[in-house]
């Protein structure tokens, strides 16, 4: 089945999907990208890892502690005395438990001088909510900044806080930051919504190249077709994170003039 959305899919965006989504989206970008830069550039996917607790799989037990009441025997000053007491059972609780994250993203590297040109990164949960994924992403983030080296970050989660934008006040469902080195502190910041199509950016490399047109929006239609994603998703659901209510009525037209609801 094609691709049943103008823009971003909102069911992709499920915990449930979103690893897989990520590694596939990293590899097409960098299939996509690897025949136009070369001979004098080469895409390399690299890793980031770093232990946090998947908060999407921990469930805790919040019921009230039973307590029963049960008939024992207190010795006090006065002698034996049957007395009622309570005996507290154990609930079942879930323990955060930490779990190895890793997270790919894009390297490109000048063939002679082996130098980092331009860095990829697609977001995950875990890079915005607080915790370990944030703050190792972060970091890498200030360190690109900090370089000569061009960033492109592509949000595409509607959940969680976005990364730090100096004076950006405009909300929006999902953003691409191309960030050229020559251009810092100034940067493009491309903010869309659900209705609307993932707009095309460029791939900045070294000043005065050539920029080359990524289309996000092909490249995510792809992968929804090859990696079969409609035999998988059940769209008579809700989306996972939740809609607003906005969104709902029109995701439900959406899918419903495609016989999907």
């Amino acid at each position: 089945m094609s691709y049943p959305f103008p823009g971003m899919n909102p069911y992709l965006e499920n915990p449930a999907f979103w690893r897989d989504i990520h590694k596939r989206l990293i590899v097409a970008i960098a299939d996509y990208l690897s025949p136009q830069v070369r001979p004098v550039f080469i895409v390399v996917i690299q890793e980031r890892v770093y232990k946090d607790v998947n908060y999407n799989a921990v469930f805790v037990d919040n019921r009230d502690v039973a307590v029963k009441d049960s008939q024992i025997t207190e010795k006090s000053e006065k002698g034996n005395i049957t007395v009622a007491a309570s005996a507290v059972e154990p609930i079942t609780v879930t323990l955060p438990i930490p779990e190895t994250f890793r997270e790919s993203y894009l390297e490109i590297r000048d063939i002679n001088t082996k130098e980092v040109i331009t860095v990829i990164e697609v977001l995950s949960p875990g890079n915005k909510r607080s915790g370990e994924g944030r703050k190792a992403y972060n970091k890498k983030r200030l360190e690109v900044l900090g370089s000569a080296s061009n960033l492109i970050e592509i949000d595409l989660l509607r959940d969680g806080k976005p990364m730090d934008i100096l004076d950006n006040h405009i909300k929006s469902d999902y953003s691409i930051l191309v960030s050229s080195y020559y251009k810092r502190p100034i940067a493009d910041l491309y903010l869309f919504n659900l209705k609307q199509n993932i707009p095309k950016f460029p791939l900045p490399l070294y000043k005065g190249d050539k920029e080359i047109i990524v289309d996000l929006q092909e490249l995510i239609n792809g992968i929804y077709e090859r990696a079969s994603y409609d035999l998988v998703i059940d769209y008579s659901q809700e989306a996972v994170p939740q809609l607003s209510e906005e969104d709902k009525i029109w995701v439900d037209e959406l899918l419903k003039s495609q016989s999907l609801r």
